[in-house]
């Protein structure tokens, strides 16, 4: 799914911003060891590369490397590229510093899984920082319109937009920090119109390029799920003027912290 479309191109006009975020509010420096889990393009891992530290980018999805390793030559730094399920990471037991994932190891359907190897592959004292979207909002409303067009998930597998719930969090994190700081914020995504923005999902975001082909023999419900697409920017749209978007996207920011290792 996640091959689909161009994701570079989607992740440029829409999150990129928030790598800077996520390394700033982890407060990562010269020296320290980095794991960017399901990192995509390399939205984190390049700024945390930029930032001094030796960063290893691992994704489910290696047909994104290309392009990540593009964009971190054109930033002068260097980065490992390693193919990783969030589940199973192949790295040793405390290996990194820092682990971070921004909207990405959301999208693992097995949560406890996930939070257990973020944890596992943290050194005592090392910090975990996490970006998920929320379940409600607007964040939570484009997912519910995927959701009633999209095919049923795998057997067993959580929605993603629990991981922006504060409670389900500390259920999957907190008995395994030293300490846990969850801020929900909110970042904006902007185009020049309604129709480029909706062309941008349409022809980059994975997701909605799996399930628009997939609808390909129902051509009834594939118009109902474009039009319901451009409601939902409509509604949410927050633009002074009626020629630009500015959609407001919600999101849970979660650092935690592991214990120092005990005698």
């Amino acid at each position: 799914m996640w091959a689909l479309g161009d994701y570079h191109r989607f992740a440029l006009a829409t999150v990129w911003q928030l790598g800077p975020v996520l390394v700033e509010a982890c407060h990562i420096t010269p020296g320290q060891r980095v794991l960017d889990v399901a990192a995509g393009t390399g939205n984190v891992a390049i700024r945390a590369a930029k930032a001094g530290a030796r960063v290893v980018a691992c994704d489910l999805t290696p047909s994104h490397f290309e392009a990540g390793r593009h964009a971190a030559a054109t930033e002068g730094v260097e980065i490992e590229w390693r193919e990783a399920d969030a589940e199973a990471l192949p790295f040793a037991d405390g290996d990194f510093d820092v682990v971070t994932s921004c909207f990405g190891a959301m999208f693992a359907p097995d949560h406890q899984a996930v939070a257990r190897e973020l944890v596992r592959v943290c050194r005592p004292a090392g910090v975990i920082g996490l970006l998920s979207f929320t379940a409600d909002g607007i964040s939570g409303e484009f997912f519910k319109l995927l959701g009633e067009y999209a095919p049923p998930p795998p057997a067993g597998a959580l929605p993603p937009v629990l991981w922006g719930q504060e409670a389900h969090v500390r259920e999957l994190l907190g008995d395994h920090l030293a300490s846990i700081e969850m801020t929900r914020r909110t970042y904006v995504e902007t185009a020049a119109s309604a129709h480029e923005y909706c062309d941008l999902f349409r022809k980059a975001f994975g997701p909605l390029v799996a399930i628009r082909g997939a609808l390909a023999g129902d051509p009834e419900r594939l118009a109902a799920l474009d039009r319901g697409f451009e409601t939902f920017v409509a509604r949410s749209n927050r633009a002074a003027s009626p020629d630009r978007v500015e959609i407001p996207y919600d999101y849970l920011q979660v650092i935690g912290r592991k214990p120092a290792r005990t005698s």
